[in-house]
């Protein structure tokens, strides 16, 4: 009792220092307390990104479409569709329009005094969830003097207001400052849009541009959240020096033609490897050879690390050791298949052992890894922001699969002599991830490899049957074993046991990606009536053709959920040439009986503790316990 009598005293000094007399409890009180009944902030929730720049930028450019909600709210009645598109244009790509009008010979004084004003009318309209100190903050620097005057003036009032507000606008122009400004209100518009980004995993691999797609997550101004995804696990293990996740990284790369990332992103040479692999595959193109080459490293680095690794449970994928040489058949669960290739570097007594050459290429390759300042910076981010799950506002968002038996029960887990299960087993599976990055021991870094392929890995929770779809043509052994969550998930008890596991009200959603949703084919990405929502869309091109459309956005604000699915999104020069914005059709998941504020969400409970230590620091003041400054 006296520990804590002293803890609670020593909390109560060090409040008492940021807060040192009554009037600056008075103030921050009154203001706590009338923030919890504001409006809570829009999420967004997107997943499986997969590399695609262009169609990223586009959809944080527009917020999903909300932005061409808002101006439609305000400008609709009044503005023609073909003016709306422009001005929508000018808020996604400032810049490019501006420079465009210019070229046009269309940058006048009223333009810029036209325009400044539609901005200053939408900032107006979507302000009204920030207080004024946090619009300060969202405010670029050094504009937020001028921008709160032109907010806070009502020229439909009075006279006076109107001629304050014209000369406001007028003297921005005189100076030649209306791009600047114009770059500062879209910019603001645009972060008070999205109040915070949930990325649910899958940076890398199949698009050619993860590097500035995180890039461009590094420098936003939202706060933001990720779930790892199983193809960003594995890149994080290969920057973290793991050999068998480095050839992955780079079989991917290769098999998806996306090998810039490589090269450009993180300056990582496959010069070498190229060169070996035309020795080895004359016949074959550049590409593919070294695709080959990569790949019978990586399937040899994968069978060492699956024997030193019993835990992992991967015992079927050792399958080097299966092949009958001279017949060139492969026997696969007591079942002989043909295969389709030759295996030039595979030692028939131990075929699992690299060659020489082979050693070099993948210690090459790693030096290279380890030494992509540039990748560093990503992954350094990934493990900042990221995490394997993450509670938020009642939602649990992870990206792939939480490991259930047949039966729904929670998957039973043995790793390093401990059983694990449901949350137990997510909140094992992060700390390992963080030892790796920590320590970086050999077992570790195999670790970040199960977690990208394995079957009991709740980041990819699928048997990767990557050799069968390399050299066998029947594609019988093609299909690959998956956790029966996939098949449950639709299941509303399902969803409500795993909401009990994690700590969560029923109330709430699970929220994640990695299994692309087959639109096209009539497969719904809302599971359980609502509990559950799968937002893997396709963003990937690869996936357009499979999906039938070009990805999900979840949006949540203080009215309910809404899932807005892309159909069709324009390139930079087609919405700058044509005014094109994406085209998105919305599906209401859920409708609030009443307008959820920021008192219903996690900050909420947060302002609750701090305005209860306020109050107990404010007594104190006033019993004399502890003396106010003067």
């Amino acid at each position: 009792m006296a520990n804590d009598y002293n803890f609670a005293a020593s909390l109560m000094r060090i409040l008492s220092e940021k807060y040192p007399t009554k009037e600056s409890i008075y103030e921050k009180l009154i203001y706590l307390q009338s923030r919890l009944c504001m409006p809570k902030g829009t999420e967004h929730f997107m997943s499986d990104l997969h590399g695609e720049y262009d169609l990223f930028l586009h959809i944080i450019n527009n917020c999903s479409g909300v932005i061409r909600e808002k101006v439609d709210n305000v400008f609709g009645d009044y503005m023609g569709e073909e003016e709306i598109a422009e001005f929508c244009t000018l808020i996604y790509y400032p810049k490019e329009k501006i420079a465009q009008i210019k070229s046009q010979g269309r940058d006048t004084p009223a333009w810029y005094r036209k325009n400044l004003a539609r901005l200053v009318k939408v900032a107006k309209y979507m302000s009204y969830k920030y207080p004024s100190f946090k619009m300060r903050d969202l405010i670029p620097n050094h504009y937020e003097t001028v921008i709160l005057e032109l907010l806070n003036t009502h020229p439909e009032s009075a006279d006076e207001q109107k001629i304050y507000y014209e000369k406001l606008l007028n003297s921005i122009v005189e100076i030649n400052s209306g791009e600047d400004f114009i770059y500062a209100f879209t910019a603001l518009i645009k972060r008070l849009a999205i109040h915070r980004l949930h990325l649910v995993g899958d940076f890398f691999d199949r698009g050619d541009r993860p590097d500035a797609i995180l890039n461009l997550v590094m420098n936003y101004s939202a706060e933001v959240d990720i779930q790892w995804g199983n193809h960003d696990i594995l890149w994080m293990g290969a920057a973290l020096g793991s050999e068998v996740c480095i050839a992955a990284v780079v079989r991917n790369s290769l098999h998806y033609n996306n090998t810039d990332v490589l090269e450009r992103g993180y300056g990582i040479s496959l010069r070498p490897l190229t060169i070996f692999a035309a020795n080895l595959y004359p016949e074959e193109n550049p590409i593919r050879a070294a695709e080959m080459a990569i790949l019978m490293i990586m399937l040899k680095l994968e069978g060492q690390l699956i024997r030193r690794n019993t835990d992992f449970k991967m015992d079927s994928r050792l399958l080097l050791d299966k092949i009958n040489f001279d017949d060139m058949t492969i026997n696969i669960a007591g079942q002989n298949y043909k295969l389709n290739g030759i295996f030039p570097t595979v030692n028939k007594n131990n075929p699992c052992a690299l060659t020489d050459d082979e050693q070099e290429i993948i210690e090459n390759l790693r030096q290279n890894f380890l030494e992509s300042a540039n990748l560093q910076t990503h992954v350094d981010f990934l493990y900042k922001k990221g995490g394997v799950y993450t509670r938020h506002n009642g939602n649990l968002l992870f990206h792939a699969n939480v490991p259930l038996n047949e039966d729904g029960s929670f998957k039973k887990i043995l790793f390093e002599g401990e059983t694990y299960s449901g949350k137990n087993y997510f909140d094992y599976v992060d700390r390992r991830a963080r030892r790796a990055y920590y320590e970086k021991r050999q077992e570790d870094l195999d670790f970040m490899y199960f977690l990208w392929c394995g079957l009991i890995s709740p980041l990819a929770g699928r048997e990767f049957h990557t050799f069968e779809r390399a050299f066998i043509d029947n594609k019988d052994v093609w299909k690959e074993p998956a956790d029966f969550y996939y098949n449950l998930i639709d299941d509303a008890e399902i969803c409500d046991k795993i909401f009990e596991e994690f700590g969560l009200d029923s109330s709430g959603h699970i929220i994640n990606g990695h299994v692309p949703v087959r639109v096209r084919k009539g497969e719904s990405p809302i599971k359980a009536g609502g509990k559950a929502v799968v937002i893997d869309g396709g963003f990937s091109t690869p996936y357009h053709e499979k999906t039938g459309i070009s990805g999900y956005t979840l949006v949540s604000n203080s009215r309910g959920l809404r899932l807005l699915r892309h159909q069709k999104i324009a390139d930079v020069k087609t919405a700058l040439a044509e005014n094109k914005d994406i085209e998105s059709t919305a599906e209401t998941v859920e409708i609030l009986s009443r307008r959820m504020t920021i008192g219903d969400t996690d900050h909420g409970q947060g302002i609750r503790d701090e305005i209860i230590g306020l109050h107990k620091l404010l007594l104190a003041y006033q019993s004399g316990t502890i003396q106010p400054k003067n």
